[in-house]
């Protein structure tokens, strides 16, 4: 055997990883506890980031701690903070520490969460939560099931391909789909990855209101069918990313059950807001869904990577995922043990229950239903106040904790043109100014400001202090 050092092991001593471990906890502890004093945005090239990072990769080693004083002096300073109570922009991602560790305890014991035989405990809690969440949609909890995912986008994937073995078989040459203009750009991905071709996808218009138009949807649907067309699923929105807008899930959901179509909501942004009163009520119909995709790393404040999907009958996912590999065939387990890796895409999988598992049994269903009201009162306490100034005009009311609205000042009458200039240079000097993430999107033609707010621990003063220096940038451009 030929002569080896101890390096090949890949070890440090008990020593060495109980100061890097220590090293690591006070990191991100320090973080959480000064993260508002920090700035949320950070800003470099290519070039600055090649500068920093470019290397070969080492032959030799480094000391560990010169690596992570490394990665803590140059790789997270140049990382934005989504967590920030100014990040406004996009979907934040509030997470909270509970979580974190978690996630550090399933990734310290590399916990394969795909079946049952791995780990029955990571499995059984997979089931556990699978549960609290199909509860909490109204969900069968006998017949109904789910899968934790990367993310909404997965998610969704999921459950179209779901949805297209149920309804179409192997034959999907005529099948069709429809979705609203402001259906997340996820789902024509998934589209286009399951094999659809463009001629097979309906974009249905919405209304004022960013909905989905029904009776546009209705001709569309019956014009399909004069044409010998397979319309099989309908994707509906509850909580759109431009404008937290909720489509009529109970009028959709009438349409699938009289044309025998699948129906989907993607609830990636808005599902969680089912905790809250004001949420719930918008919500009405989701609990009539076939299939619903959810995002625990956005509104139910988990640490990336979580998604989620639930569908009415757990049968529909292991019919359309499972596989028996010759390797696989000692570990199957009786059908109360669940494996994972026969409810979606993917075999090996991490242990993502444990993070949803541990924050809700340390800070209680009650803590989450308020931090998801807080944020959904404090967008339309936001709201009321951008109605009392001359410089603001709502274009889209506070919906789900989002609220979309340009600098418009009474009486200065600029083109919409102009006004389009004005508040993308808005945004471009906040995000510039690296104070706030607050960037923009199009709604109606017209170039707006959006704020998504579903952090909880932002707080009206910290948009105020935005809005301010908004103002502030206005003048100066104009």
């Amino acid at each position: 055997m030929p002569f080896m050092d101890n390096s090949h092991k890949l070890q440090l001593s008990k020593e060495e990883m109980k100061q890097y471990g220590y090293q690591v906890i006070d990191t991100i502890v320090e973080h959480f506890d000064t993260e508002n004093s920090k700035k949320p945005v950070s800003l470099a090239s290519r070039e600055e980031m090649d500068l920093l990072f470019k290397t070969e990769a080492p032959e030799e080693p480094t000391n560990y701690k010169e690596v992570l004083d490394f990665v803590t002096a140059k790789v997270l300073p140049n990382s934005s903070i989504v967590t920030h109570p100014k990040s406004y922009s996009f979907v934040p991602g509030p997470s909270n520490f509970v979580s974190v560790m978690a996630d550090t305890l399933a990734t310290g014991f590399n916990i394969f969460s795909g079946g049952w035989a791995a780990s029955p405990a990571a499995a059984e809690l997979e089931i556990v939560t699978m549960n609290w969440l199909l509860k909490l949609f109204k969900f069968p909890t006998k017949k109904g099931g789910g899968i934790f995912t990367s993310g909404g986008s997965m998610a969704n994937l999921t459950a179209l391909v779901t949805a297209r073995r149920q309804r179409c078989g192997d034959d999907f040459s005529k099948a069709i789909i429809y979705l609203s203009d402001q259906a997340h750009s996820s789902n024509i991905k998934a589209i286009r990855v399951l094999g659809f071709k463009k001629e097979q996808i309906r974009i249905i218009p919405t209304d004022i209101e960013f909905k989905m138009a029904i009776n546009k949807l209705k001709n569309a649907i019956a014009k399909d069918r004069l044409e010998g067309l397979q319309p099989f699923c309908i994707i509906a929105s509850a909580g759109t990313t431009n404008t937290g807008t909720v489509d009529p899930l109970n009028e959709i959901a009438k349409i699938c059950k009289t044309e025998k179509l699948w129906f989907h909501i993607d609830g990636a942004y808005g599902g969680a807001a089912i905790l809250s009163q004001k949420g719930s009520k918008l919500l009405k119909g989701i609990e009539k869904a076939d299939s619903v995709a959810i995002d625990p790393h956005k509104w139910l404040y988990q640490p990336y990577e979580m998604g989620c999907l639930l569908v009415r009958n757990h049968k529909w996912l292991s019919e359309t995922f499972t596989e028996k590999p010759e390797y696989l065939r000692d570990i199957e387990g009786n059908p109360s043990e669940i494996n994972f890796y026969d409810h979606g895409i993917q075999l090996t999988r991490r242990f993502r229950a444990l993070k949803f598992y541990m924050s809700m049994k340390t800070f209680g269903l009650s803590a989450f239903k308020k931090a998801v009201s807080y944020s959904i009162d404090l967008a339309e306490e936001v709201e009321a106040d951008l109605r009392k100034s001359a410089n603001w005009e709502v274009v889209s009311p506070a919906t789900l904790a989002v609220i979309n609205f340009r600098y418009n000042p009474i009486g200065k009458n600029y083109s919409e043109k102009r006004l389009d200039a004005i508040n993308q240079e808005i945004s471009k000097r906040v995000v510039d100014s690296r104070e706030a993430l607050l960037v923009t999107t199009v709604l109606q033609n017209q170039v707006v400001l959006r704020m998504c707010l579903i952090n909880p621990r932002t707080t009206f003063e910290d948009v105020k202090d935005t809005l301010k220096s908004c103002e502030a940038f206005a003048l100066e451009i104009i």
